[in-house]
């Protein structure tokens, strides 16, 4: 199978495992699961999905030449998202500020679906596959690198700030691994990729728009959840067939209307302290890269004074205050 990727290129995928993951429905779906939630109402051209990452983080697991079980897990490790992304934090009772209903949720779903029989044939376990312990290079906690977060925050900066596939190359050039660790080759290589990553997170991870966006989501599932127009096994479908499905009772529903017409980002607000509807947070993401200094392995907050204020700055989750127009 020749797969064309927009940040990697032309890749060729001939291990049966991967392609058989691939053929798998529970993966398929996430080609209709946006990666943001619902992004092209706010930043018209943003759109991309969890399949697009899903595959991104493998490819870039195989570049650098993780096991093929890491590889495995990099490819499945999105597979719980529900409709919109990260917007179902923003249910009644989601928790924001670290938008962690994914992860928690990632064993029991996967536990149910199709992945279990086809990882159990190529001899790999189930609880093996999720244990992040045996993964490094996949996964860490921020303000570490991983694949994931390399290939999002690349991916991204592509469509979001306009970095070019020459820019993405040369950053990955810089890049190494070694004992589980990603580390950029120098100092200054090492801020470069973390000031991207900077201004991804400012103006799309956790900015304005974005807090006004999960929000209007939230909302709008949460009011057909509670009118019975969806079900809550619809979100473990694709975004447009949920809107597809709820935007039927547009017509006989006000409330509803008014809910759509935020969702879509055709109603003002503003962000006031002092006169607010929703108080609404949003997980900030900042990274703190390892880089080479002369053979020795330092953090990038060691060696920078002014990253290290950044740093300390940038971690706590984004607060804003709501109010829509009437």
């Amino acid at each position: 199978m020749l797969i064309s990727d927009r940040i990697y290129g032309p890749q060729e995928i001939d291990e049966p495992i991967i392609l058989e993951l691939l053929a798998s429905p529970f993966l398929e779906r996430l080609k209709g699961v946006d990666q943001y939630g619902h992004f092209e109402a706010f930043f018209s051209g943003t759109a991309s999905s969890r399949y697009d990452h899903s595959l991104g983080v493998f490819f870039l697991l195989r570049r650098y030449g993780a096991s093929l079980a890491e590889q495995v897990s990099g490819l499945v490790h999105d597979v719980s998202h529900t409709v919109f992304s990260h917007c179902i934090d923003y249910l009644d009772g989601g928790d924001q500020k670290d938008q962690s209903y994914q992860d928690t949720s990632l064993s029991t779903f996967l536990a149910q679906s199709d992945l279990p029989a086809i990882l159990n044939k190529y001899g790999y376990a189930l609880e093996y596959i999720l244990d992040d312990h045996n993964f490094p290079l996949k996964e860490q906690s921020l303000p570490d690198l991983c694949a994931d977060r390399i290939d999002y925050s690349l991916r991204d900066a592509n469509k979001f700030i306009g970095l070019t596939p020459t820019e993405i190359q040369n950053i990955l050039a810089d890049l190494s691994v070694a004992d589980g660790r990603w580390i950029f080759k120098n100092q200054a290589s090492a801020k470069n990729y973390a000031q991207i990553f900077f201004e991804v997170n400012q103006n799309y991870y956790c900015g304005l728009p974005s807090a006004v966006m999960l929000n209007s989501v939230g909302n709008y599932l949460n009011y057909a959840l509670s009118k019975k127009y969806i079900r809550p096994d619809d979100l473990y479908t694709t975004d447009q067939a949920v809107l597809k499905k709820i935007n039927n009772f547009l017509a006989v529903d006000p409330a509803l209307e008014k809910l759509f017409q935020r969702l879509d980002n055709k109603v003002s607000y503003v962000n006031n302290p002092a006169d607010y509807d929703f108080l609404v947070f949003c997980k900030s993401r900042v990274v703190d890269p390892l880089f080479y200094d002369a053979g020795v392995v330092r953090r990038l907050s060691e060696a920078d004074p002014v990253w290290k204020l950044t740093l300390a700055a940038e971690r706590p989750p984004k607060k804003y205050f709501l109010k829509f127009s009437s």
